[in-house]
């Protein structure tokens, strides 16, 4: 069964609320980079060696640039993890905003707005004699 107008416009509502409901929240992923380092002398540079622990990095993108940032602290990582699931939570709320408002334009009435003069039907142009 379709849904009607007023049930639509109330779960756009209802998105709208949660979006506003959303904590701080931020663009990005976090990746661990490892391996080798650039000290010749290290131990990581021994054949048997694995490399250096990955070291977790948050990668962003701003004006087209990646930027990616180290973390002080396990506590700052987990803080910005939250934020990213809740960036992830709020692409899901605005792709469901977009959808219910696409249906709720293909389900409004078209209003009657023209002026007087956009009521008038244009002439139909007549064609051209080609006889002289």
């Amino acid at each position: 069964m379709p849904e009607s107008l007023d049930e639509l416009e109330q779960r756009r509502v209802a998105v709208l609320r949660q979006i506003s409901e959303l904590e701080n929240f931020r663009a990005g992923s976090i990746t661990g980079t490892g391996g080798r380092c650039g000290t010749p002398g290290c131990h990581c540079h021994q054949q048997s060696d694995p490399g250096h622990r990955p070291h977790p990095r948050l990668t962003y993108k701003v004006n087209g640039k990646t930027v990616t940032e180290s973390f002080a602290t396990p506590a700052e990582q987990r803080k910005t993890e939250r934020e990213i699931d809740a960036f992830r939570r709020y692409r899901q709320l605005e792709r469901s905003f977009v959808e219910v408002n696409e249906r709720i334009c293909r389900l409004r009435p078209v209003e009657d707005t023209l002026t007087p003069e956009e009521k008038k039907r244009p002439k139909r142009s007549k064609p051209k004699s080609r006889a002289k």
